[in-house]
């Protein structure tokens, strides 16, 4: 009699069990869009300590060295030969331009501003999506992507009358440009996605993206005076390499595999909220009105586009890997 009441709730400590898995996954997933909120301004803080490429190039080679560690702890096939090649073609663009134009960027603009800005990478994703055939796009959708495209441009045009500075539209085109490219880089990973583990994939893109990176960075790396950066300028180094683009993608690819693609995808909207609330008393950073109006367009934009029934985003990586 007893083996049957304990059955009889055998289920009830499994149900128990999943739930709380998936709020730890939950939390975890909170950690994450904050890590890559607050990575928004370290990284512009980073860039004043060091020039902009020598930054990047050390973040990148400290995340690609412990990316490397990790994928081989792991159980698992590696990618054949012919997947491992595209793959490392793929990182150039995704973790090798894309970065080089991220932080070349942000070190014109604001952070927040350019946390807005990437946060348009769902809209782009589905107009080239669209431009290739795998994806069509609703009413919803094409309208979300126009709200987007148009907050995009308030968010230049407030930050450009407040600095009178020309650098400001160089930096918001270079942050523009990483967009586009994490978005088809996006767009081109999604088949390898279907095959291939996601910690053994992250780390051969990055590891190529590092290649890129710390070629071109190479004189200013050589360059720097490393012994006398101060201890600051090393923790963001190392917040910025290890957390954001390690620590943060161990979560991600938790949140995928546990609870599914699109549930995970939305803790990354909350980057933008985050960026600019850390922006404002680390950097001093104050949003303009019509910054404020732009950040609304977009996220309004990529409510439509995330509840269009006939966009199907790629959940390859997170929309904006930092």
């Amino acid at each position: 009699m007893s083996s049957n009441k304990e059955g009889a709730h055998q289920p009830d400590h499994a149900q128990s069990g999943a739930r709380s898995g998936v709020w730890l996954t939950d939390a975890l997933l909170a950690l994450m869009a904050t890590i890559w909120g607050v990575n928004f301004a370290v990284v512009k803080f980073g860039t004043t300590a060091i020039v902009p490429v020598a930054f990047t190039g050390a973040r990148m080679i400290l995340a690609s060295a412990a990316l490397v560690i990790l994928a081989l702890a792991m159980r698992g096939r590696w990618p054949s030969p012919r997947d491992t090649v595209a793959l490392l073609a793929l990182g150039l663009l995704g973790n090798g331009v894309y970065q080089w134009a991220f932080v070349e960027g942000i070190a014109l603009i604001k952070a927040g501003s350019a946390s807005l800005i990437l946060a348009a990478v769902p809209a782009i994703t589905a107009v080239l999506g669209r431009i290739r055939g795998t994806e069509r796009i609703s009413g919803a959708g094409a309208s979300g992507i126009a709200l987007s495209m148009a907050g995009i441009g308030l968010i230049v045009y407030g930050g450009q009358r407040t600095s009178g500075d020309s650098s400001t539209l160089i930096g918001a085109a270079l942050v523009f440009g990483a967009a586009v490219c994490w978005a088809l880089y996006t767009v081109l990973l999604t088949p390898y996605t279907r095959r291939i583990d996601g910690m053994k994939l992250h780390a051969i893109t990055m590891w190529s993206g590092t290649m890129f990176v710390s070629a071109v960075a190479f004189p200013r790396l050589m360059a720097t005076q490393w012994a006398e950066l101060s201890f600051a300028g090393w923790s963001a180094i190392v917040y910025s390499g290890l957390m954001a683009l390690v620590v943060s993608y161990v979560i991600w690819y938790r949140g995928v595999r546990l609870i599914g693609p699109t549930h995970t995808a939305m803790f990354a909207n909350l980057q933008p909220a985050i960026a600019l609330l850390v922006a404002w008393p680390m950097l001093g950073e104050v949003p303009t009105g019509w910054q404020v109006v732009g950040a609304l367009l977009i996220l309004i934009g990529i409510v439509l586009v995330r509840r269009s029934p006939k966009v199907s985003l790629s959940v390859a990586a997170p929309q904006a890997a930092n």
